[in-house]
């Protein structure tokens, strides 16, 4: 195992996301670790063409960057006061062109995402469910808090989502005007349940828009700052979640409803992005998986003000996130082929011509924005990491831009291999060599969605410290990955372990014909839909692999069909458990299994991880050690959601990942890790 190979993965600094300006203005956000060397801190970061300037700095992190028309940076940060402790909440804070921070607006339950544009700033607010402004919403929390009630009273689903508790506040949008000039703007009373003369003070105020009924998921503001399109889910009669999208009046009028997806088309609608002069929206409206049909996505513009709509490039055949070059031109970004490709195309185009990307390279793009008259995205690949780079619209030329992250080396090297599927259809995988002739262990990572692809940069589940170890990495993208067009995801999505499988056993076999790879050496491990897969090879293959990793993995199909935070999976899941459950199984499983689930898992809830482990130790062929105890392992965090996120839990995933193929694969002695207790 390399310990170092993990450090220095995990305490590399990282390029989260990018925030551009048609005025010019791009900011990254980075995260590095603290200075306790135990947690990340995030902050905010100037790309130009010839340097990255720091704008925040310390201990405490910066999120949701805007910026204004006169070129000040709002973000939110959790900032140290004037008694020397950080703030409960984040606070809005305004960074001049020169000068120092200054703290704009403080409120209980603190800020999210943040958008400015004609002179106002519009925040995501969590807001007391009985509040109609911000002083009614700080008294209300507070009686909650003195009162010491955690407790949320529900009339709708999900009640929870991915790691997070939803309740008992409800998300709206909030404006507040912006002054004249923020640096010298004069303060009012803040919103808070203390008496006008006893309160904080600050520079902006703001004012609930009217929201329409439901759950916010997604928004976007107008340039003129007058109107914002949302999208909201609500439950409507045998459907938990449907969504809705409306048009908010931010200068006080009554949302309208622009689309209300019909449950009986079995479709959604997701956020719209509204052309620059605020007359249009690119639109994503997703077909919805059931047991009748397929997940599919696919573009269209909506006419804001005759409500009709029009297919965008409908012989255009990948999933999308759009950005509005100009008024008549969309560009997108999408996966493509296990790697990623940039499109651009008016609106009246059958299919837009590819830009950037392609199959001649590596890399794929994400974030994807407009900066004065450029495209700007964060681009990665398997073996590199996210780093900023320019597109030029007219020629697809793609520039790196200067990174804020630490740029790190990919041990061993990158080849690629195909294989035929059991129906005909030609199937790839990328693989990760370690250096030397080989032969080398292999280990499997199906990968998770499960609409996704091999094609990007990971932290979480990152060959690197595996490959700087020995080992040889496959990372195939069988039936329903994305960036392979529809047909792909209609050859497995009715038979989640059916073609995925073959698919993945396919590209397997191709793997260790190499004289590369030791065939008699392999595992699979998997995390999400790719922990299904895993289970489900458990117990299909009986010994071809010396053990199998499983990670927040789904088990009892029909059980997690109505736990899961994502009520649309019952449906489909249903229809398909008899066949392709995992738990009907177990008594097949013969290998070792790593078992890996955290408590705070609210996609893949911990029941499945529970009844994996308790069905594994009283059904399973459970091989015995030579003290005639199991050699099956449970990794059990109490802190973590559906992703291992904090710093040492982190390296102990890595650490007990490669120490359980060390054994079972290798067949070498591993210590258990100190800090495991």
């Amino acid at each position: 195992m390399s310990a170092s190979s993990i450090a220095e993965l995990l305490d590399a600094t990282r390029m989260n996301g990018l925030t551009a300006t048609r005025a010019g203005r791009l900011i990254a956000s980075a995260t590095a670790l603290g200075a306790e060397g135990n947690s990340y801190v995030s902050s905010l970061v100037e790309l130009g063409d010839t340097g990255a300037m720091p704008l925040t700095r310390g201990e405490t992190s910066a999120s949701s960057p805007a910026i204004t028309d006169d070129g000040h940076v709002l973000f939110v940060s959790k900032r140290i006061g004037e008694d020397g402790s950080e703030a409960k909440d984040g606070s809005l804070w305004s960074l001049p062109p020169r000068g120092e921070a200054r703290q704009l607006a403080s409120r209980p339950g603190g800020f999210g995402p943040l958008r400015t544009a004609g002179g106002v700033v519009v925040a995501q607010l969590d807001v007391h469910s009985q509040a109609t402004s911000e002083k009614e919403h700080a008294e209300l929390t507070k009686k909650r808090i003195d009162a010491k009630v955690s407790a949320t009273l529900h009339s709708g689903f999900p009640t929870r989502y991915w790691d997070s508790d939803l309740g008992p506040a409800r998300s709206v949008l909030a404006k507040a005007q912006l002054p004249g000039d923020l640096d010298e703007a004069t303060v009012r009373p803040a919103p808070t349940s203390e008496t006008e003369g006893e309160s904080a003070r600050q520079v902006l105020t703001f004012d609930y828009a009217e929201m329409p009924e439901g759950r916010l998921l997604d928004w976007d503001l107008s340039d003129d700052g007058a109107f914002a399109l949302v999208v909201m889910q609500t439950s409507v009669p045998n459907i938990l979640e449907s969504e809705k999208l409306w048009r908010v009046d931010l200068r006080g009028g009554e949302p309208t409803l622009l689309i209300d997806a019909d449950p009986a088309d079995l479709e959604s609608v997701e956020g719209g992005i509204i052309s620059p002069d605020g007359t249009r929206a690119v639109i994503g409206r997703m077909t919805n998986w059931r047991s009748t049909q397929s997940m599919g996505a696919r573009l269209q513009v909506l006419n804001l003000e005759t409500k009709t709509v029009t297919e965008l490039w409908p012989e255009f055949d990948f999933w999308a996130d759009p950005v509005w070059l100009d008024d008549a031109t969309i560009a997108a970004a999408s996966d493509d082929a296990g790697r990623g490709s940039v499109w651009i195309g008016s609106l009246d185009d059958a299919k837009p011509k590819r830009l950037a990307g392609g199959l001649e390279q590596n890399l794929v793009f994400s974030s994807l924005a407009v900066q004065g008259s450029r495209l700007v995205a964060s681009a990665s690949g398997i073996d590199v990491a996210p780093h900023p780079v320019a597109i030029d619209p007219a020629s697809g030329v793609v520039t790196a831009l200067p990174n804020p992250a630490t740029v790190l080396e990919a041990p061993g090297t990158l080849r690629e291999v195909t294989a035929t599927a059991e129906d005909g259809a030609t199937v790839r995988a990328w693989l990760r060599l370690p250096s030397g002739d080989g032969p080398h262990p292999l280990v499997v990572f199906a990968h998770g969605g499960p609409w996704g692809s091999w094609n990007a940069w990971t932290y979480r589940w990152n060959p690197n410290p595996f490959v700087a170890a020995g080992y040889a990495v496959l990372l195939p993208d069988p039936a329903i990955s994305t960036g392979y067009g529809q047909h792909m995801i209609d050859r497995g999505q009715h038979q989640l372990g059916g073609a995925p499988f073959s698919d993945i056993m396919a590209l397997t076999d191709a793997a260790i014909a190499r004289d590369d790879i030791n065939a008699s050496r392999t595992a699979l491990a998997g995390g999400s839909y790719g922990g299904y897969m895993a289970n489900w090879v458990a117990g299909q293959t009986g010994e071809r692999f010396r053990c199998i990793v499983t990670h927040a993995s789904l088990w009892d199909t029909e059980a997690m069909g109505s736990t899961t935070d994502n009520s649309g999976w019952d449906e489909p899941m249903r229809a398909q458990h008899e066949l392709y459950s995992p738990h009907a199984h177990v008594a097949d499983i013969r290998v070792p299994m790593l078992v890996i689930h955290g408590d705070k898992d609210y996609r893949v809830p911990i029941a499945q991880g529970q009844k994996l482990w308790y069905d594994l130790l009283t059904k399973s062929a459970t091989p015995l050690d030579s003290n005639g105890q199991t050699q099956h392992r449970y990794l059990y965090f109490p802190d973590e959601g559906h992703w291992i996120l904090g710093r040492g839990n982190a390296q102990v995933w890595y650490e007990t990942f490669l120490a359980f193929l060390d054994t079972h694969v290798r067949s070498e002695q591993s210590e258990r890790q100190a800090t495991l207790g």
